[in-house]
Parts: C-alpha cells; structure tokens; sequence
C-alpha cells in the first residue's frame, strides 16, 4: 500500500521544471544514476520520487554521489570562515554550521549547488507542525506528544538563531545580511534540515573495555542530493550506504519495474514521522508505531485510595525511586508488540506495587537481586502481559486508561469513531492533510493503548 507523502507538494509554478537542470548537475558533480532507475514526479507518492524503470535485484547499486557532491561544511563556498569560528557556532542541536551553510547557498545566485536547492522553491510549505498555528497543533495533536515537542523546538530555534546566528551574522556581512537571513527563513531550513538531511553512523570501534569509553558526538547532519529525493516506508526496499568515498543507495530486496522506491528513516513511529518530516504512513502499515504512557500516570493510579499522610509519604518516596530507575525519561513506550521499555517498567512496578514492609525491606537492602531467569520482555510483550501479577495488571490498565482519557472526553467512543472515519474513504479524503495526519497518529496511539486496556482488564 502506498504511503502518505514524505513532503506535500510544494506548490512550484506550472511552467518551472528545475529537474532537468538537477539531472545535469548531477552529471557535471560526478553523481551516477543507475539505468534501471528515474527520478519523476508522475507515479510517486510525493513531488519527487524514483521509481524503477527495469526490474532490480537485491544489492544493486541505485546510485552514487561522491562525497564532493555533498553539502555541508567542509564543501561550502564559506568553509574557511566557518572553520576558523567553529567554536562560536556550538550549540545543542550540532546545527548551525549547516544551517548557515544553507542560508548562504540558498540566496546566492552563484551558488554550486543552485540546481540542487532550486527543487525546492517554497520552504513555507513544508507542512511540519511548527508552521500549524498552536491552536491547530493543541486541538489537532493533543495527547500525542507532539505539541509540546514543536513548543520545545521553536524556542530552541529561536534562542539558537538569537544566541549564536545573529552575532555570527553581524561579523560576517559580506555573506549573510540578517535582513535576508531571518528567524523565519531560519525556522524554514531547519525544517528542511529535519526533512531532509542525513547523518552518517559512527565508525564502530572494538574495545576491550566499553565502559571506560567516552560516548562520541553523533556527526553533523549533511544534504546528499539525490538521496533526499526518495520518500519512506517502513517496509522499504533500499538503505543508503556509506564509503570512504562515496555513499550508494542499494536496493534491499527485489523492486519490480514501475515500483517506486523507497528508502526509511529508521524506525519511526507516526508521531515521530509527522514531527520530523510532515508526513505519517497509515497507522496500520506502520509496524513502528508507538503510544506513550506517562510516568505520572502510573503514579495516580498507585495512589488511588490514599488517604493518611504516612501513606502519602510512602508514594512519594516510591516515586523518587522510580525517578531514579526512569533518569531522565518521563514515560514508558509501548509498541505493536508490547512494552518497549520493559525493564524500566519492570522496576517502576516493583517499586509502585509493594507494600509498606517490602518497600522498607527494599530500602534495607538498598534494592533487589536481580532474577536471572525471568525473561522481562516476554513478560511485558502482548503475548506476556496476561501472565503478570494481578496488581501490575491493574496499574498497567489504570495508567492506559488515563491516557486514553487525555486525548479527548468521551473516550470510549472515540477510538471507534476514529476508526469508523478512516475507513470511509470518501470522508477521509475530504479532510486536509493536516487533518488526515494527525487522525493517521492518534487512531495509531490509541488502536495500542486500546489493545493494552483489553490485555490487562481482566
């Protein structure tokens, strides 16, 4: 079944067709594309795709790019200045040196990479939920996780192009202008950037002693023309590879002549895909999805029924141990197979669950031994949950139920009435994209939170 778009349509005017002249870049940098394979904008799920135009065989090569054809840093008309003041550049997202990068060949009329960037002649109609207004993205997305998500990144962006952009900027004006070089083409590129960038995988390095090592810094993103322009599904059919001199796209199992093809992301669930790309796959087709639970409300339903403040007392030290367990994580994430942080939740129902003696026997002990022969993802997969103690059951139920709540009164109804929606064709279509996205994420969330209620209720 064909996917929901990795971009929307972007709007060009009728008489502009860059392509061509990307294709011709492509030649003059190097980039080879196999034979068995076009870019077109006909029979794709997206403005672009490619599709296969003979039949291919697992590990064929697709195409080429050599690493000079990539945009980044290193590769950029600004690289020397860029490199003198990398240290001014740091910032948590690791991304301002491609972002300026981007501002500068963008709006350069010179620019080597023009007939690469000029496929894309409107940012603005990225259709990511940063650029939904906030009461579309709190009515639509609500409960989802990706509101609060997009809040963050705005102020991040925000604080980032003040911060570290502007100044930056300042010193530099023979290249950026910041009258050209706004927060809001800024916002634009980083939306892009998510979209559309890659990052390559750290080199993995055999140690003897792991542990003492330091966790490396992920790469910096980069653009890889040509790469960008195969959309996603889970059940893809190419992966991209990375060489000391090039990066290919091989295909991964057989593609038949007329099929598009497909590159992944990784393994996104929908509220990831929107907030990262635009874009969901139907909640069915997406073998990824995930719904989370929030910690907090597991811990309501624990405390269902306290009264005397010693009790009180008792939750809240068994939340500050389930703190411990969970760090910095502040819900537990549950799958199509089952739990997918089961030995967090494995602890946190340890903890919520005992009693005032096993709790103090716990503090005694200064925890619990662990028991070797259980097997804590099977316990907590689909298949698995039925077999837990009664009292993991009723919490487990109890923090589902909650969470269905949140999404919107009346819930019981709700996940049926979703569903009923998006199985009419007719009406489904007729609602916007954004509309259909946002029903694609919450039927997904809730179709596993309702599962999980059903496994755990009895």
């Amino acid at each position: 079944m064909a996917t929901q778009a990795k971009r929307p349509k972007l709007g060009e005017a009728p008489e502009m067709n860059p392509l061509p002249d990307f294709l011709q870049w492509c030649n003059t940098v190097g980039l080879v594309l196999c034979s068995k394979v076009c870019v077109s904008k006909e029979g794709t799920v997206a403005e672009y795709g490619m599709l296969a135009t003979d039949n291919i065989e697992e590990g064929e090569v697709l195409f080429t790019v050599p690493r000079s054809a990539l945009l980044h840093q290193d590769t950029t008309e600004v690289s020397v200045v860029l490199g003198k003041e990398k240290s001014s550049l740091e910032s948590p997202s690791g991304w301002v040196p491609l972002l300026l990068v981007l501002l500068y060949e963008y709006t350069s009329p010179q620019s080597r990479w023009r007939p690469y960037l000029s496929l894309w002649t409107d940012f603005k109609k990225l259709d990511h939920p940063m650029f939904w207004s906030k009461e579309e993205r709190d009515r639509l997305l609500r409960a989802t996780g990706i509101p609060e998500a997009v809040d963050t990144d705005l102020a991040n962006i925000e604080r980032e192009y003040t911060d570290v952009v502007l100044p930056f900027v300042a010193k530099h004006p023979d290249l950026w202008n910041p009258d050209t070089h706004t927060l809001e083409l800024y916002t634009q590129l980083v939306a892009f950037v998510m979209a559309y960038s890659f990052q390559e995988p750290q080199e993995e390095e055999d140690s003897e002693d792991e542990e003492d090592e330091e966790e490396k810094a992920p790469n910096p993103p980069m653009m890889v023309p040509m790469a960008d322009m195969l959309n996603h599904v889970s059940n893809h059919n190419a992966n991209l590879e990375f060489t000391p001199d090039s990066l290919k796209m091989v295909c991964v199992r057989p593609i038949r002549r007329g099929e598009e093809v497909f590159n992944t992301y990784g393994q996104m669930a929908n509220w990831q895909l929107l907030h990262m790309y635009g874009f969901t796959e139907p909640h069915r087709c997406n073998s990824n999805d995930t719904a989370d639970i929030p910690v907090s409300n597991f811990y309501k339903v624990a405390a269902q029924g306290v009264q005397s403040g010693l009790d009180w007392q008792l939750e809240k030290e068994k939340q500050a141990v389930v703190r411990q367990v969970m760090q910095e994580k502040e819900a537990f994430v549950f799958g199509k197979p089952g739990c997918l942080t089961d030995s967090e939740l494995h602890s946190a129902l340890k903890v919520l669950c005992m009693s005032k003696e096993e709790f103090s026997e716990f503090k005694d002990n200064e925890g619990w031994e662990e028991d070797e022969d259980e097997d804590v993802a099977l316990a907590f997969s689909n298949e698995g949950l039925s077999g837990l103690k009664a009292s993991w059951k009723w919490l487990i139920h109890g923090a589902a139920c909650l969470t269905l709540k949140s999404y919107e009164e009346g819930e019981e109804q709700d996940v049926k009435r979703d569903q009923e929606l998006m199985e009419d064709r007719v009406a489904f279509e007729g609602l916007s994209s954004r509309k259909r996205n946002a029903l694609q994420v919450r039927c997904g969330q809730k179709s596993i939170l309702h599962r999980l209620v059903e496994l755990t209720g009895s």
